[in-house]
């Protein structure tokens, strides 16, 4: 059963204000997340030409940066401040763009890793405080809210990845590409002067740290949630930052906007997800996008034309939409007393999971390809078009190990909706 508790009414805050810079926050996290998935391939092809294990272990360092901080904020964020929280973003943000911009020479590779690890600890100190800022400011509707907030992410990914296709089209070079996260940032920055935040939903009802703390052995069905976390992550923000690099080539597109067309998707119908979740419970949602998302996994690869990535991207980004945001809302209706603690765990899941996911991908298209041409070397050698089919095996390797995993959300989210049908019978 769903855990209920007295709620706070909060009416002494600028919710507006603070909303909006909630969404800009997430703007900026979503459009220095799509700009590292558009630009991986011309860093690759700078300092190490065609390795995608490279890709995805600087693409992975970010997420482990937003691991880090995400889990180390959440325990402390009532005593740093959500607004504090949202402004060490924004530095973190600034910093991190600044460095990876100035990456060059023999340590170019370091100094990647270390900005892109900055980058993830903005995003970790965002994440972890505009969940627990959007449930203390809207109690009473947090399904919608956290989708609606969340809907800015998106926004940031078609923003971003609109930026990297004019730079490339303009011959821009990714540096100065990257370089417009700095914008929002200042934002955000800018935002944050002068305003008053709430403090957390759970110290607002008087719980202790202690006592949220407390509520980990008290809720061991928690665990499950947070297992589910690794997967649904792993199901919506690897292939985001896949596509451009592993897609382009068989669809005759650029990747990059295969994220467009599907961060508008998900910008338009998390919206609607209040209403949605309202009518067939949050449960049954998250059972539904399961499986549009593991079907659309397994399509993605045999995708060889524009139209067919399209309707691949279709169904999986209908999967996929609803995931992360209603994953905390479910969590933070279940466990109240878990507050900034449990939400912030689901993030840190989300985290680890990437850090681990996208290496593997990587490593798993390497391996194919390699294995299917004899040889690193024999597969270098080969002409373009006769890499083609190798290629389409190795992504077909990736994405269907990841839809095969991401395949027991199915099972799990179908058995919770029929326990929960049966108990409320």
């Amino acid at each position: 059963m769903i855990a209920s508790m007295t709620q706070p009414t909060v009416t002494t805050y600028p919710r507006r204000k603070i909303y909006f810079l909630s969404c800009l926050a997430l703007f900026t996290a979503g459009l220095s997340f799509a700009l590292r998935g558009a630009i991986i391939a011309s860093i690759v092809q700078e300092v190490s030409p065609g390795s995608a294990s490279l890709a995805g272990g600087l693409l992975g360092n970010a997420f482990l940066g937003f691991g880090l901080s995400l889990l180390f904020v959440s325990i402390f964020l009532d005593h740093l401040g959500m607004g504090r929280a949202l402004l060490a973003s924004a530095l973190a943000f600034t910093s991190g763009t600044l460095l990876s911009i100035s990456a060059s020479g023999e340590g170019a590779i370091t100094v990647l890793r270390v900005g892109f690890f900055l980058s993830g600890l903005g995003w970790g100190f965002m994440e972890a405080a505009v969940n627990p800022l959007t449930t203390a400011l809207y109690p009473e509707d947090k399904t919608n809210r956290l989708n609606t907030v969340h809907a800015w992410w998106p926004a940031g990914a078609i923003g971003g990845t609109l930026i990297a296709l004019a730079g490339a089209s303009l011959d821009l070079g990714w540096r100065l590409q990257f370089a417009s996260v700095l914008l929002p940032a200042a934002g955000c920055i800018a935002l944050f002067v002068g305003t008053t935040f709430p403090r957390t939903e759970r110290a607002s009802m008087g719980v202790s740290m202690s006592e949220m703390f407390a509520e980990i052995p008290k809720q061991p069905l928690f665990i499950m949630w947070w297992i589910c976390m690794l997967l649904t992550a792993a199901a919506e923000l690897a292939p985001n930052q896949w596509f451009d690099f592993a897609l382009t080539r068989s669809l005759g597109i650029r990747g990059a906007w295969i994220v467009i067309y599907v961060s508008a998707m998900m910008f338009v119908f998390r919206h609607f997800a209040g209403p949605l979740a309202h009518r067939v419970s949050n449960i049954r949602l998250l059972w539904g996008s399961s499986v549009l998302a593991v079907v659309g996994l397994w399509m993605l690869p045999y995708a060889n034309s524009p139209a067919t990535g399209l309707a691949a991207a279709t169904l999986w980004g209908l999967g996929v939409c609803f995931l992360w945001p209603t994953m905390l809302a479910s969590v933070a209706e279940r466990y109240p007393k878990g507050g900034e603690l449990f939400i912030g765990l689901m993030g840190v899941a989300g985290a680890l999971s990437i850090q681990f996911v996208l290496p593997a991908l990587g490593s798993i298209t390497d391996d194919t390809k390699h294995e299917l041409a004899g040889g690193s070397a024999a597969f270098e050698a080969l002409p373009s078009a006769a890499q083609g089919p190798l290629l389409q095996a190795a992504n077909e390797a990736a994405f269907h190990t990841l839809a095969g995993y991401v395949a027991v959300l199915i099972v799990v989210f179908g058995a919770i909706a029929v326990f929960e049908r049966k108990q409320n019978a």
